[in-house]
């Protein structure tokens, strides 16, 4: 769990603070302190677990940004949220790589306050690719972004980029390019790996000493989403990098919107059908079988009917977590309708699926949905068809007609369909 620490001697704030982070972001811990010393109390009490931090200039005990200070000293992402504005102090802590220098006494100060936060939260898991053919240039650069939590993979030039996008493009929300490259240059780079992936899949900044106006127009016209002149400013490196980093957030985003089941989280079926035809198609060609399993709660008219559709979807919505828990990244499971799933289980023989499929039976079937005064527990039917067919659709309907032999004869059990 990621962990933010906010150091502010104004109660009202520290509540609108935690309210709004929690809101964006449930799953942090939030660490709370009133002066500087209680801050620095807390910083040792997690030590090298503070993944960001706010910070107040003007507390009782430290009044010149002494804890924005200590913060920045540990490496700690700072964001500094103040009413007062010293240009001498805030001079000093973008020195030290301070994420954003904020005034506390408006609305948009805050919402900027914790976009800030959010950037750098999600930078831990962010992956970008540095290219330069100067050793200097790339250290400079790399201390920039690693200061904002980024990890950064880097390439001497522009052949050794493209080989690393090749082999590992998906892992990358970023590449910084140089212009001047041996083997490979700047915007030959940009044209091949414009031709992997399109700017709503993988940013790219060009960047250049290159003082022609017409520069950064060439990069932009053939693909670059921005554009940095060298030298650098860490101020301008930080504010183009995380600009380009939401826009290609935004965009995954959306397309998550087309294929997540909004109330569930698992794939919808329209995602099911495209991701598992590749499956069928890989595997059809390898003679290589995998199953396919269809889930249903069982009885789910009645929940509905009895307790409202509110408590049916909490039963839907508790299902689905039991698959994900007890099946995590290890298969493609999708919500088909209503009070159905259908899963892709790979690399397993039938047996060890079977135990698979046993643990959620019995998972769910001691799942017990306490609500609004409701005890209420619910059991779930299952039909399995491992092998490989003609068609992703004709290997569905035989899991199907496994499944109706499991409500046919009894529910709340697993039925393996036999040719």
């Amino acid at each position: 769990m990621q962990k933010i620490l906010i150091v502010d001697d104004d109660k009202i704030l520290l509540n609108v603070l935690i309210r709004k982070i929690e809101m964006v972001n449930p799953d942090v811990e939030i660490i709370i302190a009133m002066s500087y010393k209680e801050g620095i109390k807390k910083i040792k009490l997690n030590e090298n677990e503070i993944h960001a931090a706010i910070i107040d200039l003007n507390l009782p005990d430290a009044k010149k940004g002494e804890m924005a200070d200590y913060t920045l000293s540990k490496s700690i992402p700072t964001v500094v949220l103040t009413g007062i504005f010293d240009e001498e102090i805030k001079k000093r802590l973008f020195e030290n790589n301070i994420l954003d220098y904020i005034q506390k006494n408006s609305q948009k100060g805050i919402d900027s306050t914790i976009n800030s936060i959010q950037r750098v939260l999600k930078n831990y898991t962010t992956n970008v690719l540095l290219v330069d053919d100067s050793e200097l240039q790339r250290n400079i650069l790399k201390e920039m972004l690693e200061s904002i939590k980024l990890n950064v993979v880097t390439a001497k030039d522009g052949a050794e980029a493209l080989t690393i996008i090749k082999n590992r493009g998906d892992e990358f929300s970023l590449v910084l390019s140089d212009y001047n490259m041996p083997k490979m240059d700047g915007m030959e780079l940009i044209l091949e790996t414009r031709e992997l992936y399109d700017k709503d899949h993988l940013g790219i900044i060009a960047l250049s000493s290159n003082k022609s106006s017409e520069i950064p127009t060439r990069f932009i016209k053939i693909g670059a989403n921005d554009y940095i002149n060298k030298p650098y400013s860490y101020t301008e490196v930080i504010t183009r990098v995380n600009s380009v980093l939401h826009i290609v957030d935004l965009f995954e985003e959306v397309r998550k919107m087309s294929y997540i089941d909004y109330m569930t989280g698992v794939y919808n079926r329209r995602y099911f059908f495209n991701k598992g035809q590749e499956i069928f198609e890989k595997s059809y060609d390898l003679k290589k079988p995998f199953s396919l399993i269809m889930i249903d709660i069982d009885n789910f008219k009645s929940i509905n009917d009895s307790y409202g559709h509110d408590v049916g979807d909490i039963v839907i919505t508790s299902m689905a977590n039991i698959i994900k828990s007890s099946l995590g990244k290890r298969s493609l499971i999708s919500r088909f309708g209503g009070e159905e799933f259908c899963v892709i289980i790979e690399n397993k023989d039938l047996e060890k699926t079977k135990k698979l499929l046993e643990n959620i039976r019995i998972k769910t079937e001691n799942k017990i949905i306490d609500t609004e005064n409701i005890n209420l527990n619910f059991t779930v039917s299952m039909g399995l068809y491992y092998g490989i067919k003609e068609s992703l659709n004709e290997m569905i309907k035989l899991s199907d007609r496994a499944l109706y032999q499991s409500k046919r004869t009894g529910k709340n059990k697993i039925t393996v369909y036999e040719e």
